[in-house]
């Protein structure tokens, strides 16, 4: 791995770089620059670009096919929905019709968010057995970053690159920053976006 951000990595594959773009689920799970990594990807081809979506699991791929095969729902805004909110919270959120949930997702109106339970009710009802479980290990340590001005900028260009508005992100990680805890990038984004979906 050559390069981490919140939202995509750069992965040297026999000497050629290529960019993947992550959720922060996966991001979450990443190892350290350099470490090897796996992903499960997705390629998204249209006229004009060929793009390339990575998962730290299977179950999350398969439940991102899912979400874009529902009309209006494309590969940004899938990697948005893997970002708001776990798997698990995202199944849920869909299998008991929780449209305020998945309406607090940037790009997620409530059509949208009734489209996706009513399309995928049914289909999403597979990933919440052990057939697609993860298939990860043991979680890495996460190794704290000195600076807080570092983390307080990535954290915020991973939200607006997620859609969030820039004042209502500044404000969940600010209000983060002063709370005790650990200070990664990883955690503070954890946490600033559990704030924001309480909003």
């Amino acid at each position: 791995m050559l390069s981490k951000q919140a939202t995509s990595v750069i992965v040297d594959v026999a000497g050629v770089g290529y960019e993947v773009n992550i959720p922060l689920s996966t991001f979450y799970d990443l190892e350290e620059l350099g470490s090897q990594v796996q992903l499960r990807i997705y390629t998204h081809v249209r006229e004009d670009a060929i793009q390339l979506f990575g998962f730290k699991t299977l179950r999350e791929r398969e439940l991102f096919l899912r979400l874009i095969s529902v009309s209006g729902i494309g590969p940004k805004l899938g990697i948005t929905l893997l970002s708001g909110m776990s798997a698990d919270e995202m199944i849920a959120s869909i299998r008991t019709n929780n449209l305020a949930r998945l309406t607090l997702i940037p790009g997620i109106g409530r059509k949208t968010a009734e489209r996706l339970v009513v399309e995928l009710r049914e289909k999403v009802a597979a990933l919440s057995t052990v057939q697609l479980e993860d298939e990860v290990g043991a979680k890495p340590e996460l190794r704290p970053i000195s600076s807080e001005d570092n983390i307080r900028a990535d954290a915020l260009s991973a939200l607006l690159n997620l859609g969030y508005q820039r004042s209502s992100a500044e404000k969940a990680i600010d209000s983060v920053l002063i709370e005790e805890g650990d200070l990664t990038v990883e955690s503070v984004l954890r946490r600033a976006l559990r704030k924001l979906a309480r909003v």
